[in-house]
């Protein structure tokens, strides 16, 4: 945890892919981002991913960037090691979470 010590919650959602097991499963595609509010990093991530590996695996490319301002950077990680059908579900859930959390930040200035 950063210097605060004061985190946030912030979600996002997009359509699953049909085909897949996550949409049988879930329908959407949701993630759950634990931000630190002092550096705007992800200190916690959470999917709704079928498999723990997967769930695993997303949580260690995404925590450590910030929502503020390295979310192109999120997004070219996930595409070059993120390889499965719902990548563009994904990108799209993680984009509306950091809007959100963006749109939180300009608020409270």
């Amino acid at each position: 945890m950063g210097p605060s010590g004061k985190t946030v919650l912030v979600t996002g959602y997009a359509k699953a892919p049909q085909g897949t097991s996550m949409y049988e499963q879930y329908k959407y595609a949701g993630i759950v981002l634990e931000v630190e509010t002092a550096t705007h990093r992800v200190v916690d991530v959470e999917f709704t991913f079928v498999t723990q590996l997967a769930r695993d695996f997303v949580r260690r490319l995404i925590v450590g960037y910030s929502l503020l301002d390295e979310v192109d950077e999120i997004v070219a990680v996930l595409n070059e090691r993120y390889l499965a059908p719902s990548r563009e579900a994904v990108v799209v859930a993680l984009r509306a979470a950091a809007q959100r959390y963006q749109e939180h930040v300009k608020s409270r200035r």
